[in-house]
């Protein structure tokens, strides 16, 4: 027997491998490619109290192993989410676990209370990567003191695991890991996108309407297997790693630097059965290697060292 379950701070997962926000919609526009059972966890995109209309357009741009975004976190909003789209994952064996996003620290203390208790939500994904209205507008992610300020925030609004999503955007990760570890995170999620920007030479104009946006993809997998590599050994909380992955071997170098648990991202978008894939990879890989239980994987690179 292959025990592939993990807990990621507080979120029991069948198998170590989630959706990453923003690709995967609210999980209901995959169910045509796969069977969202077999997901480990399904994290859905960003949810903010208003709706939100986003960036204009264009909002994606390919790049050469990757991909740029700046959609603007478009969503109808935390009561619908609430009230509509959770309810129709419910009979999901599955954890789903909101993103939330705000302006200001009350924005995401109010998102996390709204979504307190409601069925269905396995825990909250803190997407820090937003500007911080009320400080001239820093990025949450960029200050370890705003970070642990909204980190206290939402764990005071909610009963719900609270995993914070990392910025890599920041002279010093480890900093801002220790500083939402101290404030209370249950587990950390990294990295999000890199901030990057394409130009037309034709048009002679940015490509996208945003100027620039989040850089994702393979281009990435090695700027977020460094990072986990560093928090692992700094911070001793639950990782959810996540850049670049796109096959079962990727998915294993994040587990191996230190990853409890991994995210599927810009993949989705190539191969909309990547997470799948990915999950039968990893049991076979155990199985082969004479491993039993996923867990013994994690971190495992640091040995010796």
């Amino acid at each position: 027997m292959i025990n592939t379950t993990v807990n990621l701070g507080g979120i029991k997962m069948k198998n170590p491998v989630a959706t990453a926000s923003g690709t995967f919609g609210f999980g209901l526009e995959y169910q045509q490619f796969i069977q969202l059972e077999k997901l480990g966890a399904i994290i859905v995109k960003g949810t903010t109290p208003a709706p939100r209309q986003g960036n204009p357009p264009p909002r994606i741009a390919e790049t050469p192993a990757g991909m740029l975004n700046a959609i603007g976190l478009q969503n109808p909003g935390v009561n619908k989410v609430a009230g509509e789209i959770i309810p129709r994952l419910v009979h999901l064996n599955t954890p789903v676990i909101i993103n939330i996003a705000g302006d200001t620290v009350e924005d995401y203390a109010l998102v996390a209370n709204k979504l307190d208790g409601v069925p269905g939500v396995a825990g909250l994904e803190i997407n820090i990567s937003c500007p911080n209205v009320k400080k001239g507008g820093i990025q949450f992610g960029s200050d370890p003191r705003s970070a642990a300020e909204v980190t206290r925030a939402v764990k005071a609004a909610t009963k719900l695991p609270v995993i914070v999503k990392l910025s890599p955007n920041v002279t010093d990760l480890v900093a801002m890991a220790a500083a939402v570890a101290e404030a209370g995170a249950d587990a950390l999620s990294m990295i999000n996108t890199l901030l990057g920007m394409a130009i037309d030479v034709d048009r002679r104009k940015p490509v996208l309407g945003n100027i620039t946006g989040g850089l994702s993809g393979p281009a990435v997998r090695p700027v977020a297997v460094r990072a986990v590599w560093q928090v692992y050994r700094a911070v001793k909380l639950p990782i959810l790693g996540m850049g670049g992955i796109m096959t079962t071997r990727d998915a294993l170098e994040f587990i191996l630097a230190g990853a409890t648990a991994v995210a599927v991202g810009t993949a989705n978008f190539v191969n909309p059965r990547a997470t799948i894939e990915i999950i039968e990879g990893i049991e076979n890989y155990l199985r082969e290697q004479g491993f039993n239980n996923i867990n013994q994987l994690t971190g495992l690179a640091h040995a010796g060292i």
